[in-house]
C-alpha cells in the first residue's frame, strides 16, 4: 500500500548485482578467462586496506556484477545494486521515511561511485548508487 503523501522512488535501474567470493583475483580469472567476461573495475576501495571494488560483465552489458569478500567478514549476505540519478536525494527521503535501515554515505572518489546500503528485515542488503 503506497503513502500519496510519500515521493516516488528515484532508483530506475537494476545495474550491479553483487556476488560473495572467497579470492577476488581467483574470481576476475574465472569470470574474465573462463567466461570471457570483460573486467570493468579493479580499484582500492573503504577505509580498511586492502579492499577492492571488483566489477565484471559480460561484452556490452550494462548491468555489472561486483565480486565482493565476505560483507562484515562474514560468509553470505549477497546483495544487489541499484541505480539513481540522486543518490543523496534517495538517502534523504529513506531517512525521513522513519523505516527504512540506512547506512553512511560512501564512495565518490575516483571511479567508486557514491552509494549507501539498505539493510532489510532479513539482513540482506540494497547498496543504492549514483548512476553514471
Amino acid at each position: 500500500m503506497s503513502d500519496s503523501t510519500q515521493s516516488p522512488t528515484t532508483i530506475s535501474n537494476i545495474g550491479v548485482a553483487m556476488f560473495t567470493i572467497a579470492d577476488q583475483d581467483a574470481a576476475i580469472a574465472y569470470y574474465t578467462q573462463t567466461l570471457g567476461w570483460e573486467l570493468r573495475s579493479d580499484v582500492a576501495f573503504g577505509d580498511e586496506g586492502g579492499n577492492r571494488w571488483v566489477e565484471v560483465a559480460p561484452p556490452g552489458s550494462a548491468a555489472r556484477l561486483a565480486l565482493n569478500p565476505p560483507m562484515g567478514g562474514t560468509p553470505g549476505g549477497s546483495a544487489i545494486g541499484v541505480d539513481t540519478p540522486d543518490v543523496e536525494a534517495e538517502h534523504a527521503r529513506l531517512q525521513a521515511s522513519g523505516a527504512v535501515k540506512t547506512g553512511e554515505m560512501m564512495g565518490g572518489d575516483g571511479p567508486v561511485p557514491k552509494m549507501f546500503s539498505i539493510e532489510d528485515p532479513d539482513g540482506n542488503h540494497i547498496w543504492v548508487v549514483q548512476s553514471a
